[in-house]
């Protein structure tokens, strides 16, 4: 029972959000509000696509997404291997400190990055923002990634050796392929959590034409903070569904369960 009731508090929005992006205005204004559009239409899309650039917002945000996941990956994933196999004082203190740096809020480093990026010439820059996501994103896929390597028995890696590999073999050919699950799982949720990502993007571009999805979703609020609603739901759609559907199809991969098949041959 509790689990339904969770599943339903997190299906809530996203049905909601659904109904009222095909709603005509008269029915979202209605006192009886009903969750299947009594006359759907699609003018809330028209609307959004004409009053705000959402492709060239959604083009900024899959730039900054994707760029900064694949080099969290390629840094964290060599980091994370070091961290995994060293059983030294300074492993441990370094992803004790990895866990610590992830309560940090966002307002007490964005006056030192702000002041960094000003340094390099690089705030309004897309190339700032790639590089604050990686830098912000880079705890966590360490983390993650590290949990990913010390479920690989170590046994493995000694059996290849003995067998004649070279340690670079031993990562490329043993390791790497076991660690696949992990490091797409860890690519996705660096991916996403860059794609929704606002504070930073608001404050560190301002060109309207840099800036991200989150940031144009704003602009459909009024000067005294009325939402245009039916524009603001279908563009919040919109920026959804690319989430959604790179989990949907990543997640196969994921739950084809490499790893845990490789540890049961």
């Amino acid at each position: 029972m509790a689990l339904l009731c969770y599943l339903v508090f997190l299906a809530f929005p996203f049905l909601w959000l659904v109904s009222t992006a095909f709603k005509p205005p008269r029915e979202l204004g209605s006192l009886h509000p009903t969750w299947i559009p009594r006359a759907p239409t699609l003018d809330n899309f028209r609307t959004a696509f004409d009053e705000q650039p959402l492709l060239q917002a959604a083009a900024n945000s899959l730039l900054a997404a994707a760029v900064s996941a694949l080099v969290a990956i390629v840094l964290a994933t060599p980091m994370a291997y070091v961290l995994a196999r060293l059983r030294t004082r300074f492993a441990r203190a370094a992803t004790g400190w990895v866990v610590v740096s992830q309560a940090f809020p966002l307002v007490l480093v964005i006056i030192p990055l702000f002041l960094v990026l000003k340094t390099l010439h690089l705030v309004d820059a897309r190339t700032g923002l790639i590089l604050v996501y990686v830098v912000w994103s880079l705890p966590f896929a360490l983390w993650m990634l590290t949990g990913y390597v010390r479920a690989v028995p170590p046994e493995l890696e000694e059996a290849a050796a003995v067998d004649g590999a070279g340690r670079l073999r031993t990562l490329v050919s043993v390791t790497g392929p076991l660690l696949a699950p992990g490091i797409v799982a860890t690519g996705l949720f660096a991916f996403i959590t860059a794609w929704n990502e606002f504070f930073f993007a608001l404050v560190l571009l301002k060109s309207p034409e840099k800036q991200t999805m989150p940031v144009v979703l704003t602009h459909f609020l009024g000067a005294e903070g009325v939402a245009d609603l039916g524009p603001l739901a279908a563009a919040a759609l919109l920026a959804t569904l690319p989430s959604l559907l790179l989990f949907a199809v990543i997640q196969r991969r994921i739950t084809g369960g490499m790893l845990a098949g490789a540890v049961k041959n």
